[in-house]
């Protein structure tokens, strides 16, 4: 067993005002503002992002736009357009810096906007009817490229009139998968693709589509963005990502990227079409020979290595920068001058920014503790947004060996606010494997504090060095908890070999690996009281809590499980992605092979379910269904197994709203304070 530096991450720590210091809660979180979108002028002068902040009232969030003058030393971001009750989001600037686009909910539909960046009236660029999900300005600045919501085929934005059959009732049909995904049905309607002119005088009309009747999604849902578009240098073709939506949609992971004129003159042309899996996220360089983009090998499977491919434009041929990087791209930019291009990949914890040659494919580590969330080239350097287990995103900058930070957003809302310690461990699992996880620890704690052991979803992800607004570890530190997570066999940051090791092995490895990890933290950290302890988990740690009912039954004084797995033949049948169940059980369908499903099925355990627990579920969830919550409820009843039922109305697989999320964390915190004893102390 190793021991780790504290990963307290000094960098990105808040300083404390000078008042009586607390803990963090819920409430505090919810207040908190959330910065994201950073967009840098050409010459480095001006960074712009959104800014969303809480409206408990109304239990949604507000976005406004604001700036920070980098050529000003000292300067202090101010708002640049905060219209009450309007939402302004997806800042993008024009080529000369001087005007910042915007998109804006003003009137119900959203519609590209416009304001200059030293401060003024917006105006209105587009007309268009329907609403939009985002759009994208060409390099060249003569052109936007809108993604909507419309029917396959149709020849612009424009909104057909529809006849309502008088005959008709409100009853769904449907001829082929997908009936519903994610957190909504399938209406008919795809993610499209259209380009309409930019002058002086707006962007009016309804433009041109550029699909050609194209069948798919363009971003992807359901969590696609504009990092799967992009424009040519020349603002003449445009590239962008798209999985056929036909009746295999839902056993396909195969984005591919494709090629469109934007005058609409041609159909697009297919570039990846030899990969039957993943293609996605294209970076066109500044000088408009090279595409770059990520590529998985693998169809099917949607946690596959993300390798660093570049194109050439001109004669097609196409080389894999990164096939000798154990490590999965996240996210693609060019520098300004086109010599190196920069990236995002997970690596034991931290998912810090790297560079990497396009010429060698060699890859330099430019960051190192945090999460990065954004990164934006400038002349000047990189923008970047970060944030940590201990700190929400702020903006820094990175021009030479040391980062400076940019703004500290939520300094005053901080202030006084204890933040937990967290101290990273390593110890030996499943395989013989090194395993990693962190402890952390109350602020100011004495003596030990019982355990919360959260399990992360996925189940190919990370328990990183990140700030959540859904699971905060720093959260349950505030509220008297020593929380301890562990990345399990399946775990994303540690190579490609390490994360698909729960393919098929749900239960096994995985849960080696949590046996093992609580042992190393009890044993590492005194102050842990390890005969307190309670464990947590969703989606896949959602399965997790429901095997370790019948699995582990004695070690735990109670379980929370949210949107968790309890039968693996009804899940196989109800979820919506059906690639994502069938190729995890081994890549066949329940009835071809339903040993594979029942090997790590909780439902088959439930005669030893007596651990107490806690059930969450939302209505709107599709990719595992509220049924699956329901049916864990109803067997811990059956049992006479102290439970709690929480179904939230709509909702999706997370749990989004301000309002919602302070009764979630009341209901979890409540119930481990009332089975660690917190409750009566």
């Amino acid at each position: 067993m190793k021991k780790l530096l504290a990963a307290g991450t000094a960098l990105l720590a808040v300083t404390a005002a000078p008042v009586a210091a607390r803990q963090l809660t819920i409430d505090d979180v919810i207040a908190l503002s959330r910065v994201s979108a950073p967009a840098v002028s050409d010459d480095g002068r001006w960074l712009v992002w959104q800014q969303r902040e809480t409206d408990l009232d109304a239990d949604t969030g507000r976005f406004d736009l604001w700036r920070l003058d980098l050529g000003t030393r000292g300067g202090k971001p101010e708002k640049l357009v905060a219209e009450v009750d309007v939402n302004e989001t997806a800042p993008q600037f024009s080529r000369d810096g001087k005007t910042v686009y915007f998109q804006s909910d003003k009137g119900g539909d959203d519609a590209v906007w416009s304001v200059p960046v030293t401060g003024g009236a917006p105006s209105r660029l587009t007309d268009f009817k329907g609403g939009m999900g985002g759009f994208l300005v060409a390099p060249t600045g003569d052109k936007l490229l809108i993604y909507a919501d419309r029917r396959v085929g149709a020849p612009s934005l424009e909104v057909p009139m529809v006849k309502k059959d008088s005959r008709a009732g409100n009853g769904r049909t449907f001829d082929q998968l997908f009936v519903r995904h994610w957190a909504s049905w399938y209406e008919g309607l795809r993610s499209q693709l259209f380009v309409l002119p930019l002058t002086a005088a707006g962007a009016k009309g309804n433009g041109v589509a550029i699909e050609h009747g194209l069948a798919g999604d363009a971003p992807s849902k359901p969590f696609g963005d504009g990092s799967e578009i992009a424009w040519g240098a020349d603002g003449k073709t445009v590239y962008f990502a798209l999985r056929k939506g036909d009746a295999k949609e839902p056993l396909s992971t195969n984005l591919d990227i494709y090629a469109a004129p934007a005058d609409g003159s041609g159909a697009p042309v297919n570039l990846t079409e030899g990969n039957p899996a993943t293609d996605t996220i294209p970076a066109v360089s500044p000088d408009g020979k090279w595409l770059a983009y990520a590529a998985m090998k693998r169809a099917g499977y949607e946690a596959d290595r993300q390798v660093l491919m570049l194109r050439d434009l001109a004669t097609g041929q196409v080389r894999a920068l990164t096939e000798g990087w154990d490590r999965s791209i996240e996210s693609i930019a060019w520098t300004r001058d086109g010599k190196k291009l920069i990236v995002t990949a997970e690596d034991i914890q931290e998912n810090p920014i790297w560079s990497v040659d396009p010429a060698t494919g060699k890859v330099t580590r430019l960051t190192g503790q945090g999460n990065v969330s954004a990164v934006v080239p400038t002349a000047k350097g990189l923008i970047y947004a970060m944030n940590s287990l201990t700190a929400p995103d702020d903006f820094w900058m990175l021009a030479g060996k040391k980062p400076v930070r940019l703004t500290n957003v939520n300094a005053q809302k901080l202030a006084g606010i204890d933040m937990p310690s967290v101290t990273r461990f390593s110890f030996t699992g499943a395989n013989n494997d090194k395993v990693w996880g962190y402890a952390v620890k109350p602020a100011d704690a004495t003596g030990k504090v019982p355990l919360a052991y959260m399990v992360h979803g996925g189940p190919q992800g990370s328990s990183n060095n990140s700030w959540s607004y859904r699971w905060n570890p720093a959260v349950f530190a505030g509220a008297g908890y020593g929380l301890v997570a562990v990345d399990f066999h399946g775990s994303t940051g540690y190579g490609q070999a390490f994360t698909d090791a729960i393919r098929n092995n749900w239960g096994g490895w995985p849960l080696e690996d949590l046996k093992a990890g609580l042992k190393a933290a009890t044993e590492t950290f005194g102050w842990l009281d390890g005969d307190n302890a309670c464990a947590l988990g969703a989606s896949y740690g959602g399965y997790m809590m429901n095997w370790i009912e019948g699995n582990w039954p004695d070690r735990f004084k109670c379980i929370v499980q949210h949107d968790g797995v309890f039968d693996a033949r009804a899940m196989a049948y109800e979820t919506e992605e059906l690639w994502f169940d069938e190729w995890e059980h081994g890549g066949h369908p329940y009835y071809e092979d339903p040993q594979a499903f029942e090997k790590w099925n909780p439902v088959n355990h439930v005669t030893a379910w007596k651990t107490p627990q806690l059930v969450i579920t939302s209505e709107g969830d599709y990719r595992i269904p509220y049924t699956q919550g329901i049916a864990a409820f109803t067997a811990l009843q059956r049992r006479d197994v102290p439970s709690r039922l929480v179904v939230f109305p709509g909702g999706s697989h997370w749990v989004q709203k301000p309002k919602e999320s302070r009764q979630w964390y009341h209901e979890v915190l409540g119930w481990l304070d009332r089975w660690t004893g917190k409750a009566t102390q």
